[in-house]
């Protein structure tokens, strides 16, 4: 499978999203993304899973999910539609 992005590394400081994604740095503001990321307690803003595609991010104690494009303002086509003529 090919992956959208390479995602190397996700921490989530107070209420910011750090991530290093294609080897750029983003700061993120959770409260901009996700009302129920911000509220969360630090344990459970810590516990974060990237898919293996690159395509997201989910915290599993919260079931949240944050796509990785709406967060780096990209867009990549979904991997249930591409390749597939229209």
């Amino acid at each position: 499978m090919d992956k959208a992005h390479d995602i190397r590394n996700v921490s989530v400081m107070g209420s910011v999203l750090h991530l290093e994604v294609d080897g750029k740095t983003y700061k993120i503001d959770l409260a901009g993304q996700s009302q129920r990321l911000a509220q969360a307690t630090r344990k459970q803003q810590e516990r974060i899973e990237v898919s293996p595609s690159g395509y997201g991010l989910h915290w599993p104690d919260l079931d949240e999910d944050l796509s990785v494009d709406v967060l780096i303002g990209v867009a990549h086509p979904s991997p249930l539609t591409a390749g597939k003529a229209g």
